[in-house]
């Protein structure tokens, strides 16, 4: 052993899969290392994976050879006595799919094995203890995950040192599977939260459209992600992703005392469950906002603009945001103006026009004084999608449709127009007036609630125009 080097790192032909030399101190007592240290390989590259688990495996004699499994979770090699050749096959889905790597290991080298790369060794020594950190605890569920590959298989070319027939191996690793016939590890389960809604329904469009796998869709019937007493149901390890579509969006009905309460709850408490949940099992959030976290007395918002919400639900959506931030692998996305399948503005404004055809009503008015540019959920999916393929850097991001600045009245008279060719029946009218003689509670509405795209554009992701969106959404309707 190098007593005085340095820690370093070294990749590997397999991605993810990475060796650290660790410096090793000796004298005439023996040795000290630091068998892993947080702060200093992590900036070295090490993910933050979370261990939660020290197994220690003792192999009594030279020769004896584990593996090749795949388990769900991450895992951080060492030896503590001994030395092993190990031997490492990528049984990932994609391009580095049946990737070999192998090495010697001794008390000087660590391994970081990400989850789904199968993993073996072949003690050198008599005594050899083997030992790995986990980030999962282990459970039956997660045994049926597991992957394996018969360590003798002839197209994985590993010289084992020992000869296989003359090493002491279990009974199950004889009888794996050649590489050819092995299934790769599937992903962590993505979980949809709201599947239901606006929202909801276009990621599950996305989903059906991409064929993707692994995807568990639940509503406030199958998890109440704002009740704590739920949590303990799933056994959170499973999960890669949680795309939270779920909220509370009566404006209006917030403001009542009824309301207050099941906007706080959904829209504040169970954010903030989730993103606990997910910061202790290293999981990516994605998690929908709201212009109305803003005051709108700015005409562009960014991402960087302080909470000034004016009502409740703006004031619930924001302590979401806030709580969501505590989660370090998140994504928000800030939407405005939200048109999905299900009822929204658009439709609304569709079946008045009909009605103004019909002769039944004269004109209908819509306000004019509030600006903005409508957000399709088809693109929100998109977007969503879009982040966390690309794993752009985590944080918050604007999503809107780009295109021009409009208020309320205009897009109306844009619906009205394509849908019977009556936009002239569209009364503009400001805010005031138009809630003037209402008899339930009205929350304010922020005046401008555009919401500047360039954060988002410059992952490389661009918003489809809403007015050619709209045009499509309402075509669409109309032949249906």
């Amino acid at each position: 052993m190098d007593f005085e080097k340095e820690l370093k790192v070294e990749r590997t032909n397999i991605p993810g899969l990475i060796v650290f030399d660790l410096p090793v101190h000796g004298d005439n007592r023996g040795w000290f290392k630091e068998n892993w240290q947080r702060a200093k390989q992590t900036n070295l590259g090490l993910p933050d994976f979370g261990p939660v688990q020290n197994n220690i495996s003792y192999n009594a004699k030279k020769g004896v050879t584990r593996g090749i499994h795949a388990e769900p979770w991450d895992k951080y090699i060492s030896i503590a006595s001994g030395s092993v050749f190990g031997a490492w096959v990528d049984l990932r889905p994609g391009d580095s799919f049946g990737q070999v790597y192998t090495t010697i290991l001794d008390p000087s080298k660590a391994i970081y094995v990400p989850r789904g790369v199968g993993n073996s060794f072949q003690a050198l020594e008599d005594g050899t203890v083997y030992t790995y950190l986990v980030n999962a605890h282990w459970s039956l569920e997660q045994k049926k995950t597991y992957t394996f590959v018969n360590l003798a298989d002839p197209d994985l070319h590993i010289q084992w040192p020992i000869p296989l027939e003359d090493s002491e191996r279990s009974e199950a690793d004889l009888h794996h599977p050649m590489l050819k016939d092995a299934k790769p590890m599937a992903p962590r389960r993505t979980m949809v939260t709201g599947c239901n809604g606006q929202l909801g329904r276009a990621i599950r469009s996305y989903v059906d459209a991409h064929g993707l796998e692994g995807f568990e869709f639940n509503d406030i019937n199958t998890f109440d992600f704002s009740d704590p007493a739920q949590y303990d149901r799933f056994d959170w390890s499973l999960y890669g992703t949680v795309i939270n579509a779920g909220a509370y969006t009566a404006v209006d009905k917030a403001e009542t005392a009824e309301g207050r309460a099941l906007a706080w709850k959904a829209n504040a408490q169970g954010p903030a469950l989730l993103a606990r949940v997910c910061a202790e099992h290293n999981i990516t959030l994605a998690h929908v906002s709201s212009d109305y976290v803003f005051d709108g007395s700015r005409e562009l918002h960014d991402e960087a603009e302080a909470f000034a919400p004016l009502g409740v639900y703006g004031q619930s959506k924001a302590a979401g945001d806030i709580a969501v931030t505590n989660c370090p692998r998140h994504y928000i996305l800030r939407s405005s103006w939200v048109i999905g399948e299900g009822h929204n503005f658009v439709k609304t404004m569709m079946g008045l026009s009909d009605r103004v055809a019909k002769g039944e009503l004269e004109r209908v008015t819509v306000v004019d004084d509030q600006y903005g540019r409508l957000t399709f959920t088809r693109d929100m999916a998109d977007a969503i999608f879009h982040l966390l393929d690309s794993k752009a850097g985590y944080g918050t991001y604007n999503l809107t449709g780009s295109g021009s600045v409009e208020s309320w009245a205009d897009i109306a008279k844009a619906v009205f127009d394509q849908t019977n060719g009556n936009g002239d029946r569209v009364r503009p009218i400001p805010t005031e007036e138009y809630f003037a003689n209402a008899k339930d509670p009205v929350s304010p509405r922020p005046t401008h609630s555009a919401l500047n795209l360039g954060k988002i554009e410059g992952t490389g992701y661009h918003a489809p125009d809403w007015e050619e969106s709209l045009k499509a959404y309402i075509a669409k309707e109309l032949a249906e």
